[in-house]
């Protein structure tokens, strides 16, 4: 029986050379078979050659007809939205089975946050991570949604300036249109707003993000809790994920909910800091690491269902 998925990256940037050595170092079912692409000078392809890993510097359709691409099993994209439509139409034409976890905003297939809904779309030809801060935010909107009903859940991500690519600064409509629609779909919340800041500070921060939810009358005590749950979780693969103080609440009466109306109710306010592990990109950059940390976590998941196996953790 075949022990590891071969996999191949699309995209030799930071991203995806963090998610390279990630596989390399931490992979128990997931193994690198390729890295892919479009500029053959990138660090990330030389990194990655330096590695012992297959490289081609032409792309999805290089990766096509590399040698390697027989026997790859799941392709991990991380382009940007308008790249990642190409990259799934040309291999799904090639391999209509080949699995592909899509790290850019372009939402193609099911949206997965692995504490949140993992284990919901494990027979997914293609499965969305969403966006860094909806992989920080969506699980603590869940928490508060599992003890009582969510009406609105706003987000605010804060990343450094020096952590936000190309590709991030490209998306920047589809980071919170996509994040929005999760906190709806994933999150629980009947209507989800988000909003990216990107902070010039200097040296620079690492991510922090703030989560606020009206809800239902709740008990108090019960939310705190499944927030801690819901924290310790996340921690079982991104250890910098941390809450920054106290969960805070405030009754409020008659306030007015942009696409709510009226509301009365809970308001929980939940203050997170996302602090990245280091494996390649500097320690300030939790918003890619919590990308590329559960996008691996996501694999891992389809890897133990594909191969049988259940010792890879839930």
């Amino acid at each position: 029986m075949q022990k590891k998925l071969r996999a191949a990256i699309i995209g030799s940037g930071n991203i995806g050379t963090d998610l390279m050595i990630k596989i390399l170092r931490h992979g128990q079912r997931i193994d690198m078979g390729a890295m892919v692409g479009i500029d053959p000078n990138s660090e990330g392809l030389a990194r990655a050659s330096r590695l012992g890993v297959a490289t081609t510097p032409e792309g999805v359709e290089g990766l096509a007809r590399m040698p390697e691409f027989e026997d790859i099993d799941l392709v991990f994209d991380a382009t940007s939205a308008g790249a990642h439509v190409n990259n799934d139409r040309l291999l799904r034409a090639l391999k209509p089975s080949i699995r592909m976890i899509d790290l850019t905003p372009a939402a193609i297939g099911p949206y997965c946050v692995p504490v949140v809904n993992g284990s919901e779309h494990l027979d997914a030809v293609n499965v969305n991570m969403v966006t860094c801060g909806g992989q920080a935010t969506i699980p603590m909107v869940a928490a508060v949604a599992r003890v009582a009903a969510v009406h609105y859940a706003e987000i605010v991500a804060s990343i450094a300036s020096k952590s936000a690519g190309p590709g991030t600064r490209a998306n920047i409509d589809e980071f919170t249109e996509t994040t929005s629609l999760a906190i709806e779909r994933v999150g629980g919340a009947r209507k989800g707003k988000a909003i990216i800041v990107l902070n010039p500070a200097e040296p620079p921060l690492i991510m922090r993000d703030t989560v606020y939810t009206l809800s239902d009358l709740a008990d108090e005590a019960a939310i705190e809790a499944s927030v801690a749950t819901m924290v310790g979780a996340v921690q079982e693969y991104v250890p910098g994920y941390r809450l920054k103080q106290k969960v805070q609440f405030d009754q409020v009466d008659g306030l007015n909910v942009p696409g709510i109306g009226r509301f009365s109710g809970l308001k929980t306010s939940i203050f997170l800091e996302v602090e990245g592990a280091a494996h390649y990109l500097p320690a300030y950059a939790g918003n890619l690491d919590i990308m590329t940390s559960a996008a691996l976590r996501t694999a891992e998941h389809m890897a133990r269902q594909m191969l049988g196996n259940p010792r890879v953790p839930a």
